[in-house]
């Protein structure tokens, strides 16, 4: 395989390992920023780098639909195309295939599009998707899959599970007859029906693939589902290859999924908050907009080191945002992701070290705190 993953310790079901990839290592646990286009947005990939990001995630369906993956290929691979230097997973488009409902038609064969920036026409079939991302020259390229809605009868989720597991064998073949550059992952799907996840995660290892996603979380079902299907789905999951729950989402979530023995994920969360204003602290979020801290001199978050809490103060950012200009966005931007990459700082020792009871225990006072709502 063109991916090898180590794990390093392991402390009950969570594990501290390393994944490594044909553009460097990742320490797992870890997140992934969000590069629908091949960035995130705002930050150019040296700020990102300096965040202490190890990979980033695209998204395919957004990339070949502009600029197109003939052009990325052409001007050398995503990789150069976008100046990102380490590791890049690829979507498959499976969450468009939930999110843009009205404008895709679901077939044996793939998934027909229209393109919700000029209506053009665009299919993606389960060959067809394994070839896109190796021309983009990825690291983790993810299998084609269908995300059924929530709530979905069980007749409807079954049937979809049913298409997504031929579509993955069609996939693996592909990656047998050209090797990606990296590795392929499956998708586990199954809705918020424990037989139907076990039976997908059981089905789906089968196939001997480089790693293995739990995807149909976070898309409009209760906290208390989406944990219990990382739950179901975990132990159903092969020892030695990574973890990846897709989606998710906020610090808590993801300190619950490590301890289910989860290794990888990404969100939109931290970036897409940070444009509308919302900071993540410690003591809870920081809503930057509020009238009370166009005064305040403090940073974002005390003992950050990240771009913004080490040069300005919140009075500063809460200027910025309420104007709307730009640098507001940036400089919390910054901030949220550095947040987020150090809480995975943080669980990777704790794991490490066998502390993740304390450091749970630490982060739920924390959010109890009477100030927890406004740092």
């Amino acid at each position: 395989m063109s991916l090898s993953f180590e794990i390093l310790s392991q402390a009950g079901a969570a594990r501290r390992g390393r994944l490594t990839t044909p553009h460097g290592v990742i320490e797992t646990p870890a997140f992934m920023p969000v590069g629908t286009l091949g960035a995130v947005k705002g930050l150019p990939p040296q700020q990102l780098e300096e965040l202490g990001a190890s990979v980033m995630l695209a998204n395919l369906y957004h990339l070949a639909l502009r600029p197109g993956v003939e052009r990325i290929e052409a001007l050398g691979g995503l990789h150069q195309f976008s100046g990102w230097r380490g590791p890049i997973l690829t979507d498959s488009g499976g969450y468009q295939v939930f999110s843009l409902a009205a404008l895709r038609k679901i077939h044996e064969n793939g998934v027909d599009f229209r393109s919700h920036v000029d209506g053009s026409a665009m299919q993606f079939t389960p060959e067809g998707v394994v070839d896109l991302q190796r021309r983009l020259g990825v690291d983790i390229a993810m299998m084609l899959d269908e995300c059924p809605p929530w709530p979905a009868p069980r007749d409807k989720v079954e049937d979809s599970w049913e298409r997504t597991l031929r579509w993955a064998r069609r996939a693996r073949e592909e990656q047998d007859r050209k090797p990606l550059p990296g590795g392929l992952f499956g998708i586990v799907q199954g809705g918020v029906f424990r037989d139907l996840r076990e039976r997908a995660a059981q089905q789906l290892t089968e196939l001997d693939l480089d790693g293995y996603a739990i995807g149909g979380v976070s898309v409009g079902e209760p906290d208390e589902d989406r944990y219990r299907v990382v739950e179901w789905t975990v132990p159903h999951l092969p020892q030695d290859r990574p973890r990846y729950l897709m989606g998710v989402g906020y610090p808590a979530d993801l300190l619950q999924a490590v301890r289910c023995g989860v290794d990888l994920f990404d969100c939109v969360l931290p970036a897409r908050n940070a444009r509308h204003g919302l900071l993540f602290t410690r003591r809870g979020p920081v809503k930057i907009k509020n009238a009370k801290y166009r005064d305040d001199p403090r940073p974002i978050e005390e003992g950050c080191s990240c771009p913004a809490c080490t040069r300005v103060s919140r009075a500063f950012v809460h200027h910025l945002v309420r104007c709307g200009e730009i640098t507001g966005a940036v400089l919390s931007t910054l901030h949220n992701l550095r947040h987020y990459l150090d809480f995975m700082v943080e669980l990777r020792q704790a794991t490490a070290s066998g502390a993740l009871t304390e450091f749970a225990a630490e982060l739920a006072r924390h959010q109890a705190a009477p100030d927890s709502s406004e740092a």
